[in-house]
């Protein structure tokens, strides 16, 4: 089209067949055409400037939508692909094939699905002043001892730390504090889905409501967690509680005072200790806030327990497989003090940790690094059990959780030769196909340490 326009200009402005330019002639005519032919050739001009304007801009706009937007799109069979233009561009994953049930309107309790690990677990919800400290501030994490750490490890009848501790009587609460109806709500959850947003770090993704059935919707608790600051930005941006304290499928669960002031370690604890959160519940799902739920809950925990013989499941990282890859990327990116990561990293590797090896035929799991944002669980004891060590670390270390799941895993394994614990590390391309991605509205900076 391009050349068409640039010809016709360049006849109108030759030499005629008389030697005389073609606009000097052509002026002397100017005069006899109307002035409805000539809004008739403007509009013309006009119409095609617009539909070449029109179709370039949103050709770039596609573009860039497809750079910045992680997103879940038609399966296929691929895990992951890199765009054209190599390390220039960021590597485009891709979800895969899901082979869900058609539907699951039931309920399976652990037990029933196999025989799992049993034994008792109770929790520390109260600590003493220490008698070797004239100095004590209770802490949510409370304060266990390295010598209570290592027990802990022990899949055994046991009582500890995990979470929730408050100190002596008439101290103040040491956090994560709900609402007694919300309380009440929550205790009589037989399976729950669950998120949170704290320091209005995103928006209100909603379940696919379309996607879930109504088995699911009468009988599972979506529940999001979200501090005051989080629910006032939610609120003006047009989305507000019903009646029942609902947005759409979300139960909105306002908690206040919030244990730590590092938000990425607040998150960790409807993250981990949903199996707290929900003390009735068989099953619970993690969704991270910058998913939407595209997938039934119950065809999930069918899919990904059930038939898997499994009590916990979680994706391995669509990238990095090593904790020593991990730690230079929270390195190379500033995601937490540079020297409490080495602390954290020195302690592992002293304590056991060593290299993934994907040749070697006895690496216990496919990965080392998960992809946290989706997790699956049983509440079995072994399950709970690992939900708490992994939350203590979170506490006593970063708050970066991918740097101590693999240490976690790894120690309670080989504390427990003769008790396994049936963790289902599944594809990240598997988590892709079952929710939205988003980005963050924005990145939580990393704690001044």
């Amino acid at each position: 089209m391009g050349r068409g326009l640039m010809g016709a200009v360049l006849m109108y402005l030759g030499p005629s067949e008389h030697g005389t330019p073609r606009f000097v002639r052509r002026g002397r005519r100017f005069s006899r055409i109307s002035t409805l032919q000539f809004s008739l050739w403007v509009f013309v001009f006009a119409a095609i400037f617009l539909l070449y304007f029109i179709f370039f801009g949103l050709t770039m706009l596609s573009t860039d939508e497809n750079e910045n937007e992680e997103s879940a799109v038609i399966p296929v069979k691929v895990e992951s692909s890199r765009t054209d233009g190599g390390s220039k561009h960021r590597r485009k994953y891709t979800p895969c094939d899901v082979p869900l049930k058609e539907s699951v309107d039931y309920f399976k309790e652990p037990r029933e699905v196999m025989n799992f690990t049993q034994f008792s677990l109770e929790y520390i919800d109260q600590e003493e002043k220490l008698p070797t400290s004239n100095i004590y501030e209770p802490r949510f994490g409370g304060h266990p001892t390295l010598e209570e750490r290592e027990q802990s490890f022990y899949a055994v009848n046991q009582t500890l730390h995990c979470g929730f501790v408050n100190g002596p009587p008439g101290s103040s609460s040491t956090g994560f504090d709900l609402d007694m109806k919300d309380k009440a709500y929550m205790k009589d959850c037989k399976v729950a889905v669950s998120s949170c947003i704290f320091g209005s770090s995103d928006f209100l993704r909603r379940p696919t409501s379309r996607k879930i059935s109504d088995y699911s919707k009468k009988n599972v608790c979506f529940v999001m967690f979200v501090d005051e600051e989080s629910l006032a930005k939610i609120s003006s941006e047009g989305h507000f509680r019903d009646d029942t304290g609902h947005i759409g499928l979300w139960r909105i669960v306002i908690v206040k005072n919030l244990p730590y002031a590092d938000m990425r370690r607040t998150g960790k604890v409807p993250k981990l200790l949903s199996h707290r959160l929900f003390p009735s519940s068989w099953y619970s799902i993690w969704v991270d806030s910058k998913m939407r739920l595209n997938t039934d809950p119950m065809q999930i925990i069918e899919y990904f327990l059930w038939r898997a013989k499994s009590e916990y499941a979680i994706s391995n990282h669509y990238d990095r497989h090593c904790v020593w890859e991990e730690v230079l990327q929270n390195k190379r990116l500033n995601k937490y003090n540079h020297t409490v990561i080495d602390e954290q990293f020195t302690f592992y590797q002293s304590d056991g940790l060593t290299k993934f090896d994907s040749s070697d035929p006895n690496t216990p799991l496919p990965s080392y690094v998960p992809e946290g944002s989706f997790i699956v669980r049983a509440h079995t004891p072994i399950s709970n059990l690992f939900s708490c060590l992994w939350f203590n670390e979170v506490d006593r270390f970063t708050s970066r959780d991918q740097l101590s799941f693999a240490y976690t895993f790894l120690k309670l394994k080989r504390m427990n030769p003769d008790r396994p614990f049936y963790l289902n590390m599944f594809k990240d391309c598997e988590r892709r196909a079952l929710a939205k991605l988003f980005r963050h509205r924005a990145e939580l900076s990393p704690p001044v340490t």
